[in-house]
């Protein structure tokens, strides 16, 4: 019995350390939330801590009960809460006082998450009433390739802006484009152009902008665009040809309409205020921004500040504040998982990192891997980056989106309606593996890297 045993362990041991047994982890990863990085032993559920059980229970009550998908969400966050008060404790300490300070810690990435998500919803609305949507057909081709041109258009805005800010600019453009019948198919490749279009660029995504100030060289990074250009088609033109076939795109500008250059201008202000005291927010990282939510209040600033001139429509808020709460939920929940139980870092680990974005919030899982290093950081960018386009909720931009159209928050129908974006994620990262190849490569030595909770981001994905 004792040679078996010893024979059955190293049968065991050499099974775990095998490609079969990692496609079989990455595998259960995907289908159940966390299992791939929370199971340090295979022998089935009972090695799945209990944070990952009830983050999945809420995930699947999300998926199925998208009605009431809010309410989903805070119940399951206050389930994690209570597990984590009356057994595991937190990260920061034990029942009430450890999440005490965990939230002290945590406030500041809620809060400005929260503060971008609703003023993003007000800056959309001025933008949409300067009639630039309206006029913008005349510059567009009449068939689907208008509305292969618009997503172009959401992934260049997005290189060099937020993609909350380029998933709605580009939601308000396709429902005047598209006369307010957009496909729910075409909804998911604005957002998976709005988040691989900040893929590669350390301010055009959170994760990225935490990798620069971490020590990576922007160059590092900005190779993942070659995963996102060469996906891009692979979704766009699909997306594009499934829209014209269920609403043409509309090139007609109704006689006397024209741009209001005052509403323009108020948008650039924003943006530009927004992006400015991001960048100096990152260049002085670890001084100020785990102390106070200068990003978000920013906005709010440039948005009071230009309500002189414009009145904003006030009436965009409540909608938007229930789904910035609802995607505050899951960042909150995401923040009590045992996130520290990540692999060795490898192609497959990052491939599945992806995945694990779209139902995971990818800011503690980039802090966590910053922390590993080792890692290929231009394809871990386009891995956490596009990744979260796969859900509805898997990224802020998603999120963002779904304000201006309810219909869209429904798990099936999104992967359903959207399977193009699935298997653009794949294919990109193949075609980005096999061009590029995996270069892993340590941070710099003087760097220090972030934490989860000083991570202060401008949008989540």
């Amino acid at each position: 019995m004792k040679i078996y045993g010893q024979r059955h362990e190293s049968m065991h041991t050499a099974q775990r350390s095998s490609a079969a047994w990692r496609l079989k982890r990455l595998g259960m990863g995907i289908l159940l939330p966390g299992t791939a990085w929370a199971t340090t032993d295979p022998a089935g559920p009972a090695a799945l801590p209990g944070e990952f059980v009830l983050f999945g229970l809420m995930l699947l009550g999300i998926a199925f009960f998208s009605r009431h998908a809010l309410r989903t969400a805070l119940v399951g966050l206050v389930c994690l809460v209570v597990f984590k008060c009356m057994f595991t404790g937190f990260r920061t300490g034990p029942g009430l006082v450890g999440l005490l300070v965990q939230i002290s810690q945590e406030w500041v990435t809620l809060a400005n998450l929260f503060c971008l998500l609703t003023g993003f919803a007000v800056l959309a609305r001025h933008f949409e009433k300067s009639h630039l949507p309206t006029i913008l057909p005349r510059h567009l081709y009449n068939d689907w390739r208008g509305g292969f041109m618009l997503l172009v258009m959401v992934f260049t805005v997005s290189t060099f802006l937020d993609n909350i800010a380029a998933a709605l600019i580009g939601g308000t453009m396709a429902r005047q484009l598209f006369r307010n019948r957009v496909h729910l198919g075409y909804l998911t490749a604005i957002v998976g152009a709005a988040n691989a279009g900040g893929a590669g660029s350390v301010v055009g995504d959170t994760t990225t902008t935490m990798m620069w100030t971490a020590g990576v060289s922007p160059l590092a990074v900005f190779y993942a665009y070659v995963g996102a250009i060469l996906a891009f088609p692979i979704y766009a033109i699909p997306a594009a040809l499934q829209q014209q076939r269920y609403s043409p795109i509309e090139t007609q500008v109704p006689q006397g309409v024209f741009v209001d250059w005052t509403s323009v201008s108020i948008v650039l202000v924003i943006l530009v205020t927004t992006i400015t005291t991001n960048v100096y927010v990152s260049a002085a990282y670890h001084a100020i921004s785990g102390r106070f939510p200068f990003v978000g209040l920013a906005i709010w600033a440039a948005i009071l500040f230009s309500a002189g001139f414009r009145k904003p429509d006030w009436c965009v808020l409540p909608s938007t504040a229930r789904s910035a709460v609802f995607l505050l939920s899951l960042v909150g929940a995401a923040a009590l998982m045992p996130v520290e139980k990540l692999p060795a870092p490898d192609w497959l680990t990052t491939l599945g990192l992806g995945f694990f974005s779209a139902i995971f919030d990818n800011v503690p899982l980039t802090a966590l891997a910053l922390k590993q290093g080792r890692y290929d950081w231009g394809i871990l960018a386009y891995a956490v980056g596009f990744g979260g386009s796969i859900t509805w909720f898997g990224s802020s931009a998603g999120v963002a989106l779904s304000n201006l159209y309810p219909e869209s928050r429904s798990v099936a129908q999104w992967l359903r309606q959207g399977w193009y974006v699935t298997l653009a994620y794949v294919l990109g990262f193949a075609a980005l593996l096999a061009t590029v190849g995996w270069h892993p490569s340590p941070i710099a030595p003087s760097a220090e890297t972030p934490s989860v909770e000083t991570a202060n981001p401008i949008s989540d994905r």
